[in-house]
């Protein structure tokens, strides 16, 4: 083989090639490196002499099927200049590695399409290698994420693992990239995020969010001039939330066993869009009884539709008027229930009017939110969580699909 083969095929560079051998399956290459090209590697100084050798293996890109070993002997020099005796600097790999730089980019973008443990399997090293090549490649990419030019973001928190595991994820709205994950949840996990858009100079124009008065709290102290746009898709599930526990409350004060029977089971009925509703399974069917038999319910139930059109109207102004009928027919219901998520709405107006400056929601949050914990199962959990960081500020540079 060629020493310009050597450079072609595997990035190596300023060496000769002197000879193969094939071992247990894998192909040894051996190369040298030339006299008259040794260096100090403390001053680069050329005035060096030669003191014996240190053989070293270095994993290499594979040859078809073959699993490939390059062998160096890695000349020790004395620097008439520094003194004492010194390895020179190997150019093909990184500083104590045990594969090339070439083998790491093979690596990485194999782990664009396999899990870990493939890529490590399906070139016979241990995971941790894998680990560590495609760890610190994430970490140049993407530990440092732009945040100069950042307008529009979402902030919202997800649910990981067992227990009250939280992180807290934010996104840049114009890119889709994950810009900040931290540990656990509220005001406080989103500190260090302040401090990195003060120093950054960035000018967040709009923050989309659920309506949690800490996330309102840390908005307003740490982006003065942003304007919050509270989620809607957050505002129908914390309705959804009081719907629900209505109809466990009318389950429960039900005197006929008819009452019961109806009410049973009907929850998620109750949850889904009426669009959504399988007649085969007779769920419109079941959901007009429970209706008819507890007209709360069903006032609750025809409120929460008509809340849904408050996001298609023309324009803001309309809007408005559409929030203000909908929050004096709350009042006026007699439900509790509703009486109370009117004051809700109220005591955020101008955050739901505010989707009409800003069409923003979490909405492509909550994309990212489904993504990461289809990351996680893949890789049955992370025990190394600024691994699993990287990997989530990577999401929208990969493509996930379930293995296997």
């Amino acid at each position: 083989m060629s020493t310009s083969l050597l450079y072609h095929g595997f990035g190596i560079r300023g060496y000769h090639y002197t000879g193969t051998e094939y071992v247990g399956g894998r192909v040894l290459m051996w190369i040298e490196q030339p006299a008259e090209d040794l260096r100090c590697p403390q001053c680069g100084s050329r005035d060096v002499t030669r003191r014996g050798t240190d053989v070293r293996q270095f994993h290499l890109v594979p040859i078809g099927s073959k699993h490939a070993t390059l062998v160096f002997p890695v000349p020790r020099v004395v620097c008439s200049h520094c003194e004492g005796v010194r390895q020179v600097r190997i150019l093909f790999a990184g500083e104590r590695r045990s594969y090339t730089l070439a083998f790491e980019r093979y690596v990485v973008d194999l782990s664009h399409h396999m899990t870990l443990l493939d890529v490590a399997r399906h070139l016979d090293v241990g995971w941790w290698i894998v680990k560590d090549i495609v760890k610190r490649y994430l970490t140049r990419r993407f530990a440092r994420p732009r945040l100069k030019g950042l307008r529009e973001i979402a902030i919202d928190e997800i649910s990981i693992g067992k227990g009250h595991h939280y992180l807290t994820v934010v996104l840049n709205l114009t890119t889709g990239a994950v810009i900040f994950v931290a540990e656990g949840k509220g005001a406080e996990a989103l500190t260090p995020f302040w401090k990195k858009l003060r120093a950054a100079h960035a000018h967040v124009t709009a923050v989309a969010m659920d309506m949690g008065p800490a996330y309102i709290a840390a908005v307003q102290e740490n982006l003065p001039g942003a304007v919050i746009v509270f989620d809607h898709f957050h505002v129908i599930k914390l309705f959804n939330e009081k719907l629900a526990n209505l109809r466990r409350a009318l389950a429960r004060e039900a005197t006929e066993d008819l009452h019961k029977e109806v009410l049973k089971g009907t929850r998620w009925l109750l949850l889904k869009n009426p669009e959504n509703l399988d007649d085969r399974r007779d769920e419109r069917k079941r959901l007009d009884e429970a209706l008819r038999l507890n007209k709360p319910l069903a006032t609750a139930y025809y409120m929460r539709e008509d809340l849904r059109q408050l996001w298609d109207q023309p324009d803001k102004a309309t809007a408005e008027r559409v929030l203000q009928d909908w929050i004096a027919r709350a009042q006026a219901s007699g439900v509790k229930m509703l009486q109370d998520f009117a004051k809700t709405l109220a005591g955020h107006r101008s955050g739901i009017l505010a989707y009409y400056d800003y069409r923003i929601s979490t909405g492509p949050l909550e994309g990212t939110n489904t993504k990461i914990k289809l990351l996680q199962r893949k890789a049955y959990g992370f025990r190394d969580m600024q691994f699993f960081k990287l990997k989530i500020m990577a999401l929208h540079k990969s493509r996930i699909d379930l293995v296997g």
